[in-house]
């Protein structure tokens, strides 16, 4: 309970409007229903032609005694006048209003309530959405992307369903139970009383069986997010799963997490759907003892329950037995989504660890150089970079060089803060890039990667991606620059041409033109060039690089080179190794050297 309310607290604030009018419309719907019991006990006097009349008006007052004596009194007349059958009929209208106003508050109240339950749902899927756009690289890293969209996704809808479906009964239930109770004691605070001792037992019971649900929830959607995992590495490489001959693999794995899926999923529902079955045996179980000492006192003279009060305060009885049903059942259904929800409170609490300093500065422009100042980077407790210090001027084209694994990809990470260096620092104008916000540093810079990360959706909102109010003339002519404007004529839609998903419906060369074509676009100082040509076959090579040689011109470049033949007219080129540059220079001065670049450019001659 105390999770359940947490999560209340934390998303119900924005809909105080309707939690009132939701209490208002539950209060009224609970006053009408005892109103409509309680008109019960004069048509079973009459039925049971008891001694209830009465010949003398009391004054109006918003009190128990005199609107009972009054309506006793019109009760009487009608009775005296018209006989038994009028009066039953005079009774059964107010009852008959009474059950219409209460349907109807009870309607608004679930109106209401629906209003709530998918604003919090949509704020919290919200809030998950934004969560992950704003969380560092290195969360990732760590986390199985099927996993991460289990948890928003699936764990989201068990939240809707069990959580947020279950918030109904608790804005409405203990309204209705504390007007109830109140009634009943009214009509005999002993009888109450009794209930009230009892019932608490069939509750701990229940508490009970509740709580194991969490647990075993939890490990269902644990597996969940292990299916997910895989059948997105399925589809993610599924060219790799024919090309071997794996299907057969990767269904005996898939079949194997569903399996285990199934039998934990089998022991929830089985556990879940006890709920129902023993709350209603308790309720007939507390119902009879009810029933027993309401009797003892029916027939104690001293105790003034009178017969048809006590069948009245039994249909009272039976009103409060539903709420308390539900709630059993809520506590099953909550316990449920509690685990879906402390799957997802750990992206939400996620630390974001990478973020703009209090007072941050500000920069629109590269005015000098960019400079890397003893640079040391691990992931985990693996050194990836190690003391590397490099100035890249304003202008300038640097290509970095050197085998797989030797730090040039996270060389580049480092400048737009994907991650934060662990010792040394790298700087922008003299200006520390921690310094600087976030948001301005990475619009300093365009990236064009080995991989065209594109998006499913028209070639136009694609080349615009992340540029706001571009015009037709700028995209037309960005896509002119990089050598992309003839074939987006040719495709079926022009530039309106959805290219599929990450642009399937292009090739290599055509997805990387559109890549550069979004760089031209933004207009960056600063270019990050991740071995952009080294997918493509040769023709396609030809065009992507003369794409690029325009974009570079006149621009801080960084360059991870795989073909060496790119890069001859670099600035400068630096040569990883291991984790250090071990050479620097232009492509002549290295071929001198007669090292680690010559060996790799004499490599790729030969090839």
């Amino acid at each position: 309970m105390k999770d359940f309310l947490s999560i209340a607290i934390r998303y119900l604030p924005p809909y105080k409007h309707l939690l009132a009018l939701n209490f208002m419309f539950n209060l009224l719907s609970a006053i009408f229903a005892v109103f409509s019991v309680a008109l019960m006990i004069p048509m079973l006097e009459i039925i049971l032609m008891q001694d209830s009349e009465v010949y003398e008006l009391m004054p109006w007052a918003m009190e128990f005694d005199p609107l009972k004596n009054n309506l006793y009194y019109y009760i009487t007349l009608l009775k005296d006048q018209y006989g038994p059958g009028w009066s039953l009929l005079f009774v059964g209208m107010f009852l008959i209003t009474g059950t219409l106003l209460k349907v109807l508050n009870a309607y608004l109240a679930s109106y209401t309530s629906v209003g709530i339950r998918n604003g919090v749902v949509r704020d919290l899927r919200h809030q998950i959405y934004n969560k992950i756009l704003n969380l560092p690289m290195g969360f990732f890293s760590d986390e199985r992307k099927g996993d991460i969209i289990a948890r928003s996704t699936g764990d989201v809808q068990e939240v809707e369903n069990s959580i947020m479906s279950s918030l109904d009964m608790f804005l409405k239930n203990p309204v209705l139970i504390l007007v109830f109770l109140t009634t009943m004691m009214i009509f005999s605070v002993q009888l109450t009383l009794f209930v009230l001792v009892i019932l608490p037992f069939a509750g701990l019971i229940i508490g009970r069986v509740g709580k194991s649900l969490k647990k075993r929830s939890m490990k269902g959607q644990n597996k969940m997010g292990d299916i997910l995992g895989v059948l997105e590495e399925t589809l993610s490489g599924l060219r790799i799963v024919k090309a071997f001959n794996a299907e057969k693999r990767m269904g005996k794995k898939f079949d194997e997490e569903i399996d285990e899926y199934r039998s934990i999923m089998n022991k929830l529902m089985r556990r879940r759907d006890l709920a129902h079955p023993m709350s209603e045996f308790l309720g007939t179980i507390v119902v009879v003892l009810v029933v027993w000492f309401g009797g003892t006192l029916i027939l104690n003279e001293d105790s003034g329950l009178q017969p048809a009060a006590f069948l009245a305060y039994i249909g009272i009885f039976y009103q409060i037995i539903n709420p308390a049903k539900a709630f059993s059942q809520a506590v099953f259904s909550i316990q449920k989504g509690l685990a879906a929800y402390e799957r997802i409170d750990r992206i939400l609490q996620a630390d974001i660890y990478i973020k703009d300093k209090e007072n941050a500065q500000e920069i629109s422009h590269l005015g000098k150089n960019v400079e890397y100042k003893h640079v040391t980077f691990a992931y985990g407790d693996r050194p990836v970079l190690k003391n590397v210090s490099i100035e890249i001027p304003k202008g300038k084209t640097v290509a970095l060089v050197g085998q797989s694994g030797s730090g040039k990809s996270t060389f580049v990470d480092l400048l737009p803060r994907f991650y934060d260096i662990k010792q040394g620092a790298i700087t922008i104008d003299g200006i520390d890039i921690r310094d600087l916000k976030i948001h301005d540093l990475r619009n300093l810079m365009g990236n064009v990667n080995q991989e065209a990360i594109l998006f499913n959706d028209s070639i136009y909102n694609n080349i615009t991606f992340g540029v706001e109010h571009a015009t037709m003339e700028q995209v037309v002519e960005a896509a002119k620059v990089a050598n992309a404007h003839d074939f987006i004529l040719e495709t079926e839609n022009g530039y309106d041409t959805v290219i599929g998903d990450r642009g399937s419906k292009l090739s290599g060369g055509q997805r990387q033109r559109l890549s550069i074509a979004r760089a031209v676009l933004k207009n960056p100082p600063i270019l990050i060039l991740d071995e952009a040509t080294s997918a493509l076959d040769t023709e396609s090579e030809l065009l992507v690089q003369q794409a690029l040689e325009n974009l570079m011109e006149h621009r801080t470049s960084i360059v991870i080179a795989h073909r060496l033949s790119t890069i001859h007219n670099a600035d400068k080129i630096c040569v990883f190794h291991e984790g250090e540059i071990v050479e620097t220079g232009t492509h002549n001065e290295l071929i001198q050297k007669d090292g680690i670049y010559r060996k790799l450019h004499s490599l790729q001659m030969r090839e």
